[in-house]
């Protein structure tokens, strides 16, 4: 059976012994990352840098939530505003796996240049096990790589640490919730960020779009359901798909917009959520209404497998 206390007190240890000298982590605000900086901040206190790269791929107001989360922990942080960089980075991507990789080759360049500033020589990652399993290598299948294991370089500067390679995502929560973290409760959230949400090239327009509809899901899930009884990941999804329809007398040619919410334990297999018919007519309204170019709205029932949790 899986302790948090036990697993806590020797990977601190471990950590103390395997990192000598100044250490950077991609911190994203949610609970991978969070988990292993504060492991990482235990066992080596002001000399780790948490760094928060502001991609421009982030839900709503999250660059606010994150530094007040950084403050509140005692983190030594930088926060890095580099959207314009990786918006340009993925101009005329539509591959899945090229925006994952550019995204993932990005940050370690941005890291990087941080890390000789701050003159570290180890890069600490939130990696989980579904992570490195799902970007396959040896006799694994490739599924989608994670931008923290497909994005990486064969060569480094950085000694690469990663304290929670060999957990899931249930185990990481236990984690959290023993550290007291106060993020045990936020839902999953992708490290290339809203770029995979968007099916398709990423640009300004359709990330405002999508912004927008996560917004509404999340808030609309959490009002209706408590806590307990809440899908364990809810989103929205912009489709390359365009359709008619009707915004009072006018005919318009809006956007498609796919909910998806699932239930999951570890990540590795999922249940689509059998979803309020209530909750659902509320996003719709919601979505065809604040968002100017959507009109319509679908709700993905599919599992996991054969499905990703995420659509890209």
């Amino acid at each position: 059976m899986f302790r948090a206390d036990k697993f806590v007190k020797e990977k601190v240890e471990e950590l103390k012994k395997k990192i000598k000298g100044r250490a950077i982590i991609a911190c994203s605000g949610g609970v991978d990352s969070t988990t292993s900086a504060v492991l990482v901040h235990r066992a080596i206190g002001k000399r780790l840098l948490a760094v928060f790269v502001d991609t421009g791929f982030m839900r709503k107001n999250e660059a606010q939530r994150i530094e007040s989360l950084f403050s509140r922990l005692g983190l030594n942080y930088r926060i890095v505003d580099a959207s314009e960089d990786f918006i340009s980075a993925l101009r005329g991507v539509t591959d899945p796996e090229r925006k994952r990789k550019i995204i993932g080759a990005k940050f370690i360049e941005i890291f990087e240049k941080v890390a000789q500033e701050f003159n570290a020589g180890y890069l600490v990652q939130g990696t989980i096990a579904p992570d490195w399993i799902e970007s396959g290598g040896g006799l694994r299948d490739t599924i989608k790589s994670h931008h923290n294991v497909g994005g990486l370089p064969e060569k480094m500067n950085l000694e690469l640490v990663e304290p929670l390679r060999d957990l899931y995502k249930d185990e990481v929560r236990k984690v959290a919730e023993y550290l007291n973290l106060g993020v045990k409760k936020s839902q999953p959230f992708p490290g290339p960020g809203l770029a995979i949400r968007i099916i398709g090239e990423v640009t300004k327009e359709r990330l405002e779009i999508v912004r927008e509809a996560n917004a509404i899901v999340e808030e609309e899930v959490e009002k209706f359901y408590k806590f307990e009884e809440r899908p364990w990941q809810y989103f929205a999804v912009l489709l390359p798909v365009r359709s008619v329809g009707v915004h009072g007398d006018k005919r318009v040619y809006g956007y498609t917009i796919a909910v998806r919410m699932v239930d999951s334990i570890d990540g590795m297999s999922a249940a689509y959520f059998k979803a309020h018919h209530e909750l659902l007519d509320r996003i719709a309204i919601r979505l065809t209404r604040e968002i100017k170019n959507v009109n319509r709205v679908v709700y993905d029932i599919t599992n996991k497998p054969p499905a990703t949790i995420e659509w890209e």
